[in-house]
């Protein structure tokens, strides 16, 4: 049996060798890496900046405080929080700061891009303690935003959540506002999946017209396992305790002392995320993802929405005559790692769905471009094109190896 240590080291052999093609998953910087790691993670820090429940904490707050100026000076928001542990714990803040049990959220359907924790019924605590509304796209991936207007007309939702987590074109918020113009419904961007483009200008930014976005910071962002609140100038004006209640629902509403390794390394995401170096990064991960989808549609591959407007595409694979699952673990076999995925209108259950996602936000910060994008389209042919090749997939394995040589990870 492998020790812990060992089994690290395998994993890290494997990111190494693979190209790491989801595009939930990134490289982290190795000055996060050490954040991390480092001796932060031996402080207990129960409360907020000067309002602490342990003595201690002189050099903490400092940092924590780092964090929240870096995200306002960021996004233009008079209000941060950097505190929850991820994704789905921000949402829930949010949620249980701003609602009533039982009160209505309407998010985007999971078949339709959306996110489990955006009203998905029945499963998660979004679908579970609040009353659930789903609204989707049309056969042409749009949103109809007249429908959407009456929809919520209708069902009146206490927070409209504008948000997608496989989604490939731009999201207008402005749109959303205007659908939700005139109603006391709070306008909530979840925007964990894009944050980087929406830093770069390569997105449009929700700021000017929700109330309140939340953010992964571990994806596009390539920061830690962590998340952040924001609180924008229209939520502030709708309610002036907007950050307050959000505040006191991250803590003690739903964890205790932050993990300040991981603020830490927040604060040195968003540093980087605010210079040129990272601008250029998301000009060059749009080129890359709009080239592989380009690529993939000539090598016969059906691409949900006809490609890609952001940094993710969604691959149909029911025309190449197997399942979203069958490909995933296809393409693993040759060093191409991705996730099965629903598609819109997908005929078949999530857990053996009829797409795959596919983005290039880790390969990209490897250094690879446009040139490597069409060779990793034709890894991606001919794997599912031999699937049951194993001499076809372990050729391709060795090739995709040779290539991630070339891009080593910093």
């Amino acid at each position: 049996m492998h020790t812990i240590t060992e089994l690290i080291q395998k994993e890290e052999a494997r990111q190494r060798e693979t190209l790491m093609l989801i595009p939930s998953e990134n490289y982290t910087y190795p000055e996060v890496r050490a954040a991390v790691g480092s001796v932060l993670m031996h402080k207990y820090s129960e409360g907020y900046p000067g309002k602490r429940y342990y003595q201690g904490n002189e050099f903490i707050d400092q940092i924590e405080n780092k964090a929240i100026e870096t995200a306002k000076e960021l996004f233009k928001v008079p209000h941060a929080n950097v505190q929850p542990l991820s994704g789905s714990p921000a949402n829930a803040a949010v949620y249980m700061g701003l609602l009533k049990p039982g009160d209505t959220i309407m998010g985007m359907n999971l078949s339709s891009g959306g996110h489990l924790t955006h009203g998905h019924p029945n499963i998660t605590f979004s679908g579970k303690f609040f009353r659930s509304v789903q609204y989707g796209i049309e056969i042409d991936g749009s949103i109809d935003f007249v429908k959407l207007r009456e929809q919520i007309l209708t069902e009146k939702p206490q927070i409209l959540v504008i948000g997608t987590s496989a989604y490939p074109k731009l999201v207008d918020f402005g749109k959303f506002a205007k659908a939700a113009e005139g109603t006391d419904t709070i306008l909530m961007a979840d925007i964990s999946h894009f944050v980087g483009l929406v830093i770069a200008g390569l997105h449009p930014d929700p700021v000017p017209h929700v109330h309140v976005v939340t953010t992964t910071t571990h994806k596009m962002l390539r920061g830690p396992r962590g998340a952040m609140i924001l609180v924008t100038e229209k939520g502030i004006a709708k309610d002036p305790d907007m950050g307050k209640k959000i505040d006191k629902a991250v803590f003690p509403g739903l964890q205790g002392g932050p993990h300040n390794n991981v603020t830490a390394g927040i604060a040195l995401a968003l540093e980087k995320a605010g210079t040129d170096s990272f601008t250029q990064y998301a000009k060059q991960l749009v080129l890359n993802a709009k080239t592989l989808a380009q690529e993939l549609m000539e090598r016969g591959f059906t691409l949900t929405g006809g490609g890609t407007e952001n940094h993710l595409m969604l691959l149909d694979v029911r025309n190449k005559g197997l399942t979203g699952k069958e490909a995933a673990v296809a393409l693993e076999s040759a060093g191409i790692v991705v996730n099965a995925n629903a598609i819109p209108f997908d005929p078949s259950p999530p857990g053996n769905p009829s797409g795959v996602r596919i983005g290039p936000p880790a390969i990209t910060a490897r250094g690879m471009g446009e040139n490597e994008m069409k060779i990793i389209a034709t890894y991606i042919h001919d794997a599912i094109e031999n699937r049951t090749n194993e001499e076809v997939l372990v050729r391709i394995k060795d090739e995709v190896r040779a290539l991630c040589k070339l891009f080593p990870i910093t």
